[in-house]
This record gives C-alpha cells, sequence and structure tokens, in this order.
C-alpha cells in the first residue's frame, strides 16, 4: 500500500522540487524570476567598450530596479570562449559568430541571435610631443609588413627613431582586425607588442615619444565623459588618409560616411532560449534611448538614423 502523504507535507515537497529544477535550469528554459527588466545575468564584453557599456548598464539598471547585469570586459578571444562554454548567455563583440561557431550552438540546441549596434573606429594615437600626426593607411600596413620600422619613413623632417606600435591585448579584436585587413600572415615585426588594455596603451603613448598606439575610439570621443577627457589630454589623435590628398580622424561623421579607413561593426550575441534579461537589455540598446547613448559615447549608431551636418569654416 502505498503511503499518502498529508496536503501541506505533499505542496512543501512539490515546490521543493520546482525550486531545484529551475535552479539547474536545462536548455535554457526560463527561471521563475526573471523577464526582460527583471533578474541576474553576467555578461562578457569587449573590453574596448568599457565606457559605453558601464554607462548602458547603470542607465538600465536605473530604470528597471529589479535587473542586475554583472559585467566581465574581456579581450575578444575570451569573451567568444565564454559564449561557447556557456559561462554568459549575452556577449559583445566586434564581429559576428563564425559558421563553426553558430554550427556548435547549434548542435547544443541554442540559435545564436545577433543584433549590430554600433559602428566603432579603431583610432591611431601618437604621445604628445610626437609631431607626425598623419599616415596614409598604406604606409601603417607596411608598419606591419616589416617595410617600415622608423618615423622618418613617415616623414623625412622626423628623427630616425623606431616606431613601437602597442595593442591592447594578444587576444583583442583591434589585432584580428588588423590582420584580416591588410591581410597579415605570420608574427608581426619585434616593434609591435601589446599590453594589457585599452588604458594601458594610453598609458603607454603618453610616458613614450616614439609609440604609436591602437585603441577604440570609444576611449577618447566622448567629450563630456571626465575619464574620456583626460585621455585625450594625454594622447594626440592621428589622422588617416587612403591617399596624400585626403586624411581624416575618427570623428562621427567619417565613421558614418566610411571616409575613415579604420572602421567596424559592434554586435551583441544572445544564446537566450527564452525571453530573458539578456534579451530585455539588447533591445534596449537597439532601442532609442541605448542609441542615443551610443551617439553621445562618439560611436554611431546602428539602428536609429542620424543626420550629418557639415560646417563650412570661412
Amino acid at each position: 500500500m502505498k503511503r499518502i502523504l498529508p496536503q501541506p507535507l505533499f505542496l512543501a515537497l512539490a515546490a521543493l522540487a520546482i525550486l531545484i529544477a529551475s535552479c539547474h535550469n536545462p536548455m535554457g528554459v526560463q527561471p521563475l524570476s526573471e523577464t526582460p527588466t527583471r533578474g541576474n545575468i553576467k555578461m562578457s564584453i569587449d573590453e574596448s567598450f568599457q565606457l559605453l557599456f558601464d554607462t548602458q548598464a547603470y542607465t538600465f539598471q536605473s530604470l528597471y530596479e529589479d535587473a542586475k547585469i554583472a559585467i566581465n570586459y574581456k579581450p575578444e578571444i575570451d569573451v567568444v570562449a565564454d559564449l561557447m562554454n556557456d559561462s554568459c548567455r549575452t556577449v559583445v563583440l566586434t564581429r559576428d559568430l563564425t559558421k563553426e561557431e553558430k554550427d556548435y550552438l547549434t548542435s547544443q540546441k541554442f540559435v545564436a541571435r545577433t543584433t549590430k549596434i554600433a559602428h566603432d573606429a579603431l583610432a591611431l594615437i601618437v604621445n604628445r610631443n610626437n609631431p607626425d600626426t598623419i599616415i596614409l593607411d598604406a604606409q601603417f600596413a607596411d608598419i606591419f609588413r616589416g617595410k617600415i620600422s622608423s618615423w622618418k619613413q613617415i616623414n623625412p623632417k622626423s628623427a630616425n627613431s623606431t616606431i613601437n606600435v602597442v595593442f591592447d591585448n594578444n587576444k583583442s579584436g583591434n589585432v584580428r582586425y588588423f590582420r584580416e585587413k591588410f591581410a597579415l600572415t605570420g608574427n608581426f615585426p619585434e616593434n609591435c607588442f601589446a599590453v594589457s588594455n585599452n588604458q594601458e596603451v594610453i598609458k603607454y603613448v603618453k610616458e613614450n615619444p616614439n609609440a604609436l598606439g591602437i585603441i577604440s575610439v570609444n576611449w577618447i570621443s566622448d567629450t563630456q565623459d571626465s575619464i574620456s577627457e583626460i585621455f585625450l589630454n594625454d594622447v594626440r589623435v592621428v589622422e588617416v588618409g587612403t591617399n596624400s590628398l585626403n586624411y581624416c580622424k575618427p570623428f562621427q561623421g567619417y565613421i558614418a560616411d566610411q571616409s575613415y579607413p579604420f572602421i567596424r561593426d559592434v554586435y551583441m550575441v544572445s544564446r537566450e532560449t527564452f525571453s530573458g534579461l539578456g534579451t530585455g537589455f539588447v533591445s534596449f540598446v537597439a532601442g532609442d534611448q541605448g542609441q542615443r547613448i551610443i551617439l553621445k559615447s562618439g560611436l554611431v549608431p546602428a539602428t536609429m538614423p542620424i543626420r550629418l551636418i557639415q560646417i563650412n569654416k570661412d
């Protein structure tokens, strides 16, 4: 004969079983307490966009007090790894996932949803005492090919000193971008190296007159942000040209009309299988308020129309 449990005890055990099942959350089943504006999530974000997403997350959580977003800022390779091994459900990258990465997620019964949120640019920066503030994109490519190694080869009037090119991280999207842009193979020359992050690039350039740094324009483009303003005062931004008649800096207008040669897209990628907090945050960033934050940061919004105004100087 089966023992019949008292009703209160039965209900308590049933509630406990539901709680245990929701903790395991197999196949991304939506937790009972999570909605697009409520819950707790972890995100991995390309560290190039720390200033931008600190603001995005702060604004979102101010609007939705029950939403908690814990962000880890990492180089691109580590961000992708976190998405693949299910350490987080939503990430920010400067590329879409590859076919192999999408196929892997599909094999795990997940479908990656990619949303383009912004257009970014890679800025070249030099020490404030460096008189060389223009460079052709072909000359920049020749630095990586080992054909150019001194500032005198850029400008005959400059000192014959070695150009020290500094990246943010060996695993960053910035390194990948230029490898793909210039079809580079093998190791970079010895005068090209990496530090830890974008802030370290700015610090190195500030302290080394011969340095040529590579960072996301996000770090130096928001003149109303105190951190960005400090960094911009520490370095000079290089004008890049595709020919000797047309040079420009990575300003929003030149990113929008693609006059600046080193531009890239920014994506939010989600593997959520339900309308959770990650989905809600992606919708916010791609929506009107999130796109206005992107516009203010110096990047170009991808989902909001913008109007370019030409100012003629007399």
